[in-house]
């Protein structure tokens, strides 16, 4: 399988639309425009902060705030997906 971007718009607290384009993650702006194109949504402002999110969590999240036009969702959540990355296990004894 390959790697993919999961982008989400959230509404009134629950999932409103969602795709899964391909990425890298080296890349996610260029998925994130193709994301955007195939939804009808203009581009939020990549800040540093949504960078500083990316780089460590893989994901980040942008308000209404970081759009130009307005929009009518609460939020647009992008998340990398990655189904070869060995996953994450909780150290807490009680999950073994």
């Amino acid at each position: 399988m390959s790697t993919s971007l999961w982008v989400r718009t959230i509404r009134h607290h629950r999932l409103d639309r969602q795709l899964v384009v391909p990425c890298t993650r080296k890349h996610p702006q260029e998925a994130l425009q193709l994301a955007l194109e195939k939804l009808d949504l203009s581009r939020p402002l990549w800040l540093e902060k949504h960078q500083r999110e990316w780089d460590e969590f893989g994901q980040t999240r942008f308000l209404p705030d970081d759009f130009m036009e307005s929009v009518n969702f609460e939020r647009l959540e992008i998340e990398y997906i990655d189904p070869d990355a060995p996953k994450k296990r909780s150290q807490d004894p009680r999950n073994a």
